[in-house]
């Protein structure tokens, strides 16, 4: 028959044509009326838009993840559902192709980012001089805690963070994103992530080399 889906360590049998047992069906029995196409909830989550406030609808704020703030992983009350994965965590080439990919269960952290990047980057010699991320500076601080930026990353690789959130950080005082994350700094400590060039009243100015976002835009276009 099958262990119920209840919690973790519920090693008791489920009851026939349900995913609990006998002691936890009062909580199969709620999760079914949810989520039950026929029943009001169902219902209204079926012709609920995102963007609509109506006076039926329980107002609930979004769980959203800021880019630059550590998130815990949230807990399954459940296992009556299919999990699904909280985002899909790519690796690109300024030219929008991917060069590696993975999932990510239940949170973007910083140390599931180094991880990652430390699975596709095993070696030196293919590591690139610069990693653009939007949460380059919390995966910086991350790897100078837990020692992997003096034993892995500081010979090769420079993490910088994008330019649309770069001006987010410049509004917060973000003093070691500013220092260290620049994605065009002008004080020549970076010569190839900038190019001079001269505006519209013919006056020389400084912009990135590259297209920092090429990922963002690549997520963007997938979704």
């Amino acid at each position: 028959m099958g262990k119920c889906k209840v919690l973790v360590n519920c090693n008791n049998v489920k009851v026939k044509d349900t995913q609990a047992c006998q002691q936890h069906q009062p909580q199969w029995t709620k999760f079914v009326a949810q989520h039950n196409r026929q029943s009001g909830g169902g219902y209204h989550k079926i012709t609920q838009r995102p963007t609509e406030n109506l006076p039926w609808v329980a107002n609930r704020e979004p769980r959203i993840q800021p880019h630059d703030e550590e998130m815990e992983e949230p807990v399954r009350s459940n296992h009556f559902k299919v999990p699904s994965f909280y985002c899909v965590e790519t690796v690109c080439a300024l030219c929008s192709v991917i060069v590696a990919w993975t999932k990510f269960a239940k949170a973007e952290s910083p140390t599931k980012i180094l991880a990652f990047l430390e699975k596709v980057f095993p070696t030196e010699e293919p590591r690139p001089d610069y990693i653009c991320i939007d949460k380059a500076c919390w995966v910086l601080r991350s790897a100078v805690r837990n020692k992997s930026w003096d034993n892995i990353w500081e010979k090769t690789t420079r993490f910088i963070v994008d330019t649309y959130h770069y001006s987010n950080h410049k509004d917060d005082d973000d003093e070691l994103c500013q220092k260290w994350c620049n994605p065009a700094p002008s004080n020549g400590s970076a010569p190839n992530l900038v190019i001079e060039e001269k505006d519209k009243q013919g006056r020389p100015c400084w912009r990135c080399a590259f297209n920092t976002q090429a990922c963002e835009q690549l997520n963007a276009w997938i979704g």
